[in-house]
C-alpha cells in the first residue's frame, strides 16, 4: 500500500474524531419548555418542564426567570415544583370577561406568570442549566400549541426576553418562545381523555428521572465523541509514522 493511501486514511480517520470531538460540545442555549410524560390534550393538563441555560461568562449568573402564562388561556391552578435554593411566586391576574370552559366552569382569574428567584449562592452559573416544573391546566382547546415568553434576569442586570414567535414552516428566531404542542381532545368517555391536576402532578413527579436519563445518554455520547476523537487522532499519527518509515526505506513505495 503506497504511502498516500496510509495519509488519506489517517486524515479521515482524525477528521472523523475532531467531528465527534466538536458534535459533544453542542447543546441547545435556548430556553425551552420540555414534556417528558404524555402529551398534553386539548381541556385537559400539563407537566411541563422549562429547562434554562445560562449563557452569560463568569462571574455573571442568573438570578431570576419569569415565564409569562397568558391571560387568555384561562390557566385557572398552577403547581410549581421545589428547586432548592430558589423560590416560586405564582401570579395571578382579574379577566375583565370571564372565561367558561367546555365543562362548564368559569374561569375569572387566570394565571399570568410564574416567577423563580435565586437565593444567594444558588444563582445560576454560566455554562450550567437549571430545569423548572409546573402542572397546570385545564389548558385553552382553541390553540394547537401554548406558548411561554420567558424572562431571564443575570446578575449584573441584563435581562433577555424569550418571547419571538416561531413561524410555521419557518426559521427559528434568535430568541424564542418556549412552546408546547397540544394533542387533539379525546373523544368523551376515553379513558385517555387529558389529564387530571393529580394526574399532572404524578407525571411531573417522572419528568426529573427522564431529566437525569437524558443528561446519561448526553454524557454518554459526549464520553463516546472524545473516544473517536481520540483513536482518530491516533490513527493519524500512526499513519503519518508508518508512512514515513516507508518513504525511508529503498524501494518503500509499492
Amino acid at each position: 500500500m503506497s504511502q498516500h493511501v496510509f495519509k488519506r486514511a489517517g486524515f479521515l480517520a482524525a477528521t472523523v474524531g475532531v467531528a465527534g470531538l466538536l458534535g459533544a460540545g453542542v447543546a441547545s442555549a435556548h430556553v425551552t419548555a420540555n414534556v417528558y410524560g404524555a402529551q398534553p390534550t386539548k381541556g385537559g393538563y400539563a407537566a411541563i418542564v422549562f429547562r434554562v441555560p445560562s449563557e452569560e461568562k463568569d462571574p455573571i449568573t442568573t438570578t431570576k426567570v419569569a415565564v409569562d402564562f397568558k391571560a387568555d388561556y384561562g390557566i385557572g391552578s398552577v403547581r410549581t415544583k421545589p428547586v432548592p435554593g430558589w423560590t416560586a411566586e405564582v401570579t395571578k391576574s382579574k379577566l375583565p370577561t370571564p372565561i367558561t370552559k367546555d365543562n362548564g366552569t368559569q374561569i375569572t382569574e387566570a394565571v399570568t406568570a410564574v416567577t423563580w428567584t435565586a437565593q444567594a449562592g444558588s444563582e445560576l452559573k454560566a455554562v450550567n442549566y437549571q430545569e423548572f416544573e409546573v402542572s397546570f391546566g385545564p389548558l385553552p382547546t382553541n390553540v394547537d400549541q401554548v406558548e411561554f415568553p420567558a424572562h431571564q434576569t443575570y446578575s449584573d442586570g441584563k435581562v433577555v426576553d424569550w418571547n419571538q414567535a416561531t413561524p410555521t414552516g419557518g426559521e427559528e428566531p434568535e430568541h424564542p418562545a418556549p412552546s408546547v404542542k397540544l394533542a387533539a381532545k379525546a373523544a368523551e368517555g376515553d379513558e385517555h381523555a387529558g389529564m387530571s391536576a393529580d394526574t399532572a402532578s404524578t407525571t411531573g413527579e417522572h419528568s426529573e428521572a427522564a431529566a437525569a436519563t437524558s443528561d446519561n445518554t448526553a454524557r454518554w455520547l459526549g464520553g463516546a465523541g472524545l473516544l473517536v476523537g481520540a483513536v482518530g487522532l491516533g490513527v493519524g499519527a500512526g499513519a503519518t509514522i508508518r508512512a514515513r518509515k516507508a518513504t525511508a526505506k529503498p524501494g518503500g513505495n509499492s
